[in-house]
């Protein structure tokens, strides 16, 4: 048992069988009383936008023959969702009884951010702040935030190097606010 997170992981199906699947495993989430260990099923898609009058938007699955599931792996949520009619198994799971590999919550917050599920985040609140780097080639160098890419999730921090003001280039996740 891989304890008691709370985490995305993903389940193989027959490609075309992904929606059944969702809507097969939410009814037996709920009348097995599993509400508590699985959260969310999702088959993550996008809409494109018909480009010719006449024509309608077309959804396209992201990944074909994959259902995500948030869930808490215990014996019992692994085994419904196992054995959910579409099923074949999870990634991440060499069988003979393993538990599968969650996926990374960055992967998964690009997917959700992707479809919509979620808000891409705004960094703004560090314009004009002091900063902390705290990884990388720079960490430990204070600065002041002068730009931010939000789409790039990247700051662009102006330190200190040989008495000149230098713009350097972080992640935002690799500063803090002094």
């Amino acid at each position: 048992m891989q304890g008691n997170q709370v985490r995305w992981y993903i389940v193989q199906t027959y490609s075309g069988d992904e929606n059944t699947v969702k809507v097969d495993l939410e009814r037996r989430t709920e009348s097995m009383g599993m509400t508590d260990y699985i959260f969310r099923v999702l088959v993550p898609e996008i809409i494109i936008p018909a480009t010719e009058e006449g024509k309608k938007d077309t959804v396209e699955r992201l990944f074909p023959g994959y259902v995500f599931v948030e869930m808490i792996v215990t014996d019992e949520s692994w085994f419904v969702v196992r054995n959910t009619p579409g099923v074949t198994g999870f990634l991440g799971s060499s069988g003979g009884g393993t538990k599968p590999i969650p996926v990374l919550r960055d992967e998964m917050d690009s997917i959700l951010r992707k479809i919509g599920a979620i808000a891409k985040p705004n960094f703004d609140r560090y314009l004009g702040k002091t900063v902390v780097i705290e990884r990388g080639v720079w960490e430990g160098q204070e600065g002041v935030v002068t730009a931010i890419d939000n789409d790039q999730e990247i700051a662009i921090v102006s330190i200190d190097m040989f008495g000149q003001a230098t713009p350097t280039e972080v992640s935002v996740y690799d500063i803090k606010e002094r």
